[in-house]
């Protein structure tokens, strides 16, 4: 096992899931849940947001088998996905609009779609057309150890960043976001591309 881990593959896959979650942009959010009377469990949030991105993970291949669906193309899709989210975060503007319930401030919104969104489920497959499983499961729970920390120490750490930090942090690994998902589609176009030229001509 551990000849299949990569330091740089795994601080890569770390940086690509810590900027779609983004939890150092949600603090606002969650502050104001809690200055609302909305109680946030912090470790309950963060085991089923854990609990809910593995098992995507490993599920997602037999959801995307369903539909016939190759892990590549799905990258691709999933490659314009974050190049959206990157626009939200670098302009911003609201793509993707939150319209579920908000009766349970642990469950929705911190849980679904704040950590565990259809951004984060996307990443987490289309990163496996590029890393070992192994690497984005490390930085997977890396991530959610992160998570814990900022939940439970929210306001020490908008105190110490200040509303302008995290803008600034926001729009940061927006870019970064944008970079990677130019990367990840055209690193899975030029495979597609590769497949169909073999492909014997009729």
């Amino acid at each position: 096992m551990l000849n299949r881990f990569d330091f740089t593959d795994m601080m890569s896959a770390f940086l690509v899931l810590f900027a779609v979650i983004d939890i150092i942009g949600s603090i606002p959010i969650i502050i104001n849940l809690r200055a609302n009377g909305r109680g946030v469990k912090s470790l309950k949030a963060v085991l089923l947001s854990f609990g809910l991105m593995l098992m995507f993970f490993y599920a997602g291949d037999v959801i995307l088998n369903l539909f016939h669906v190759d892990i590549n193309s799905f990258a691709v899709a999933g490659g314009l996905v974050i190049f959206l989210m990157s626009l939200e975060m670098i302009l911003d503007v609201e793509i993707f609009k939150n319209q579920g319930p908000m009766k349970e401030a642990t469950l929705v919104p911190l849980v679904f779609p704040l950590l565990a969104g259809p951004g984060a489920f996307t990443t987490l497959l289309s990163l496996r057309a590029q890393y070992d499983p192994l690497n984005i499961l490390i930085a997977l729970l890396l991530n959610m150890i992160f998570v814990y920390v900022v939940l439970k120490l929210t306001e020490p750490i908008q105190r110490f960043f200040g509303k302008g930090g995290i803008y600034v942090t926001r729009k940061f690994f927006g870019i970064i976001l944008l970079a990677i998902s130019i990367r990840l589609v055209a690193d899975n176009i030029s495979f597609l591309i590769d497949v169909i030229n073999k492909q014997p001509l009729p």
